[in-house]
């Protein structure tokens, strides 16, 4: 059986180097985010499947030969991949709109950037010996930089294809025997990823795919054949993982996200504030982890901050994910729509004053006007929204808004808006977050070679060039030892 090429696929696994069938949950099923018309029933995969899946990944684990023929083989066909997903950049771009709920015209600059990632990943395979020499006085002492074993690679439903394909590539180039398992509610993209590495001829066991909901996520991370645990997706699911990776102290790269505290200091541009809270709030449709979550402004600033922030909302198009004009498309789920709208009336509750000016489309879909929540108490707005939702708190100082940020930090991302960039950056780097964006709001790493931890209850790991492929990798010294040794 071989899956088709239609941009929303009916999900099938891919176990032992074969397409299969998946069973079903019940009567729960997919909605299309715009219209809540099912698209297909929920997949998951029989206890049965996901052991076929980990013996497999077992069998063909091999730490192998990294010289440089075998890393140009490797990269060769990664090449292959990248070449593979230039072709579907439509297919994806489709599946993640319909997915996400993230206006096509968004998810087709995504999915245009996956082949660069990808053919990143064969650079770094080339470039990047795998075996190096150290000195030792003459003496042979060899660095080895080894996959450590079966990865399992659990991905979200708010990045379907890139967050699965930087994973999988990273894995894969490292030379981790991969299984993957894909959010319940975007299963489609991350199987056009993985038709895409598999047609490129990957060798025997590289890449699995197992459809499910947490319970195969679950039965995967628990298992003692994985190795490496790579996840990305909320706090809740990220502590079940790490305490089940503790019986055998797997290696974890988690990212968990928080509410992201924005500091809009003294002297900031309320103009270019206004601007990039927008753009932050809105991207992806609010729907990323390192979006801004928490604002903190002068209580001289608040009330025209509101109102610039009102006007930009009202300005947004509001519309059917397919619509090559929405600026904003419906959120991606209904769980997580009812979530939304719970920590809405939760911050109402609090005493916050809603404003949703975004006029919505007449579409019976999980739409929410982006949303600001002005004037609760700081101390009971800690929620991660994950939405286009901010809260808006007033402050007396730059130092009171560094201590609010600080007192509940996300750990992840953080944003400080001011004219003084010396000022600025002197704040910032006073977050408790791994990275520190100034007077905007991207989603881009904002150099070559930056590179994020995760601090706190961000998780655990960090993402970046660096640390890509090498979470995937172990460091063995093999070498002559010398009776001249101190000891």
């Amino acid at each position: 059986m071989s899956p088709s090429d239609h941009p929303l696929p009916a999900p099938l696994n891919y176990i032992a180097d074969e397409w299969s069938e998946c069973e079903t949950v019940g009567d729960a099923w997919n909605l299309d985010p715009n219209t809540r018309q099912p698209v297909h029933q929920m997949a998951t995969t029989a206890p049965g499947d996901v052991e076929r899946a980990l013996q497999h990944a077992e069998r063909v684990y091999d730490i192998g030969a990294w010289d440089e023929d075998a890393r140009r083989e490797r990269a060769s066909m990664l090449e292959r991949v990248a070449e593979n997903l230039a072709e579907r950049v439509e297919d994806i771009a489709r599946a993640d709109s319909l997915t996400s709920g993230v206006p096509i015209s968004v998810t087709r600059k995504v999915a245009s950037f996956l082949p660069a990632r990808v053919r990143s990943a064969a650079a770094d395979l080339v470039g990047i010996p795998r075996v190096t020499s150290l000195e030792a006085g003459g003496r042979d002492v060899r660095l080895y930089r080894l996959p450590l074993g079966p990865a399992a690679i659990l991905t979200p439903w708010n990045g379907p294809s890139f967050i699965p394909a930087a994973k999988v590539v990273s894995a894969v180039a490292a030379g981790c025997p991969v299984i993957l398992k894909p959010s319940e509610h975007a299963p489609g993209s991350a199987q056009i990823v993985v038709e895409c590495f598999v047609a490129a001829g990957l060798p025997a066991g590289a890449l699995q795919l197992l459809h499910g909901t947490g319970t195969v996520g679950a039965a995967l991370t628990a298992d003692p054949r994985v190795k490496v645990v790579s996840f990305t997706g909320g706090p809740g699911a990220g502590r079940a993982i790490a305490r089940a990776a503790a019986e055998d102290f797997k290696v974890l790269q988690l990212e968990l996200g928080g509410n992201n505290p924005v500091l809009v200091l003294d002297d900031a541009d309320v103009d270019v504030a206004a601007d990039g809270i927008a753009e932050g709030l809105t991207k992806l449709n609010g729907q990323w982890c390192e979006g801004p979550g928490k604002v903190l402004a002068p209580r001289c600033l608040t009330a025209s901050l509101l109102d610039a922030l009102n006007q930009r909302i009202a300005a947004l198009e509001i519309g059917h994910s397919l619509d090559e004009n929405a600026d904003v498309g419906p959120i991606s789920n209904a769980p997580h729509y009812e979530t939304l709208i719970r920590r809405i009336e939760d911050l109402r509750g609090s005493g916050a004053e809603i404003s949703q000016p975004a006029r919505l489309p007449d579409l019976d879909g999980f739409f929410l006007s982006p949303t600001i929540a002005s004037g609760a108490d700081p101390a009971r707005a800690n929620a991660e929204l994950f939405g286009p939702v901010v809260s808006l708190h007033a402050v007396d100082s730059d130092e009171e808004a560094l201590r609010i940020a600080n007192a509940n930090p996300s750990g992840l991302d953080a944003y400080v808006f001011g004219t003084d960039t010396d000022h600025a950056i002197e704040i910032g780097s006073r977050v408790l977050s791994g990275e520190v964006r100034i007077n905007g709001a991207k989603l881009a790493d904002l150099a070559d070679g930056s590179a994020q931890t995760f601090w706190g209850p961000a998780g655990i790991g960090g993402h970046g060039p660096a640390e890509s492929v090498r979470v995937f990798c172990g460091d063995r010294v093999v070498g002559v030892d010398s009776a001249e040794l101190p000891i």
